[in-house]
């Protein structure tokens, strides 16, 4: 081979190098917002609570074929609770595409849907665990805690999510019972995990809670849903200033419309599922998949100045 057909060769190869590269860091398709996904309105289609995402129709997209991961996270252990579906589920897919080994935290009634996302990730070769369980249990929520960090082998990400909602028109219909069980969830869990992970979390994790547009622009409706949101949002913004100095960052996705097992599980009003999301700017409710770089840029190390903020999420609405 003479030294100009070898010269020719390297040169090639290099050549086919760049445009690999070059292809693989290709932007996404730019795609309209208003029409990237439907914007028809959702039928009636009641589900005994829980519900599962896989029988909702449409089914929601939390970027089981969509997201694309680039090693943001590689290496780090995460626990996400609702991760079995809806925005958890995007969270815990985008959290493993990015390299994270993942718990996912769900209601016993919700194992299909687990099921399906850890299936999913496991064959692309991801670490998930299951871990089941009732978040309205103090006792669980220690233990859940434990369990994620033994069987991940530590804890940098830990996500609350999990939330109770069920609609109503009047405070006069919320029973004490709903109160309790919409506070124990959504306020009394989150504490319980926080304060239990917090001793175990080194320099550079993180806490990122799932608050709501309802945190400052409460639905009617969700009188009592509205509430634990508000706190969630004050609760970020406070313990993100008491563990600044250990080094721990804690921040907030506050998300407006989004179709989720949530909504047809009592989380809208009777007959009013066609109107879920209409009044968005955009004109369409979002899918949990448009959320999940949001949980995953507030996870990433290089975002370390980033604490003690709320992010919204809600189609143009301006709410936060």
């Amino acid at each position: 081979m003479t030294d100009t057909s070898r010269r020719d060769i390297l040169k090639g190869g290099a050549a086919a190098t760049t445009l690999a590269a070059a292809a693989q860091a290709a932007p996404a398709p730019r795609t309209d917002p208003q029409t990237k996904y439907t914007s028809e309105p959702f039928q009636e289609q009641p589900q005994k609570w829980p519900a599962l995402q896989r029988d909702m129709k449409p089914v929601p997209d939390s970027g089981e074929t969509s997201y694309k991961g680039s090693g943001r996270l590689q290496g780090m252990k995460a626990l996400v609770t609702g991760g079995d579906s809806g925005i958890g589920r995007a969270a815990v897919i985008a959290f493993a595409r990015e390299g994270a080994d993942v718990a996912i935290n769900y209601y016993p009634t919700e194992e299909p849907d687990a099921q399906d996302v850890a299936k999913l990730l496991r064959a692309e070769g991801r670490k998930v665990v299951l871990l089941p369980g009732d978040l309205t249990d103090e006792k669980f929520c220690l233990k859940l805690i434990a369990d994620a960090n033994r069987q991940l082998g530590g804890l940098d990400i830990l996500v609350n999510n999990a939330a109770y909602q069920q609609s109503k028109a009047s405070i006069a219909e919320i029973t004490h019972e709903q109160f309790d069980r919409t506070m124990k969830t959504n306020v009394y869990a989150m504490f319980y995990l926080s304060k239990a992970a917090l001793p175990l979390m080194k320099p550079g994790a993180t806490i990122i809670n799932t608050a709501s547009v309802n945190s400052v622009n409460p639905g009617e409706e969700l009188l009592d849903y509205a509430t634990t949101k508000g706190a969630i949002a004050i609760f970020t913004k406070g313990l993100a200033k008491q563990v600044a100095r250990q080094g721990i960052r804690v921040n907030a996705v506050a998300p407006g419309p989004v179709w989720t097992p949530l909504q047809v599980a009592g989380g809208q009003l009777p007959g009013k599922l066609g109107e879920f999301g209409q009044d968005t700017p955009l004109g369409r409710a979002g899918q949990p998949a448009e959320l999940a770089a949001l949980y995953v840029t507030l996870a990433d190390p290089t975002v370390s100045f980033t604490s003690g903020s709320v992010f919204g999420a809600n189609g143009g609405t301006g709410a936060i």
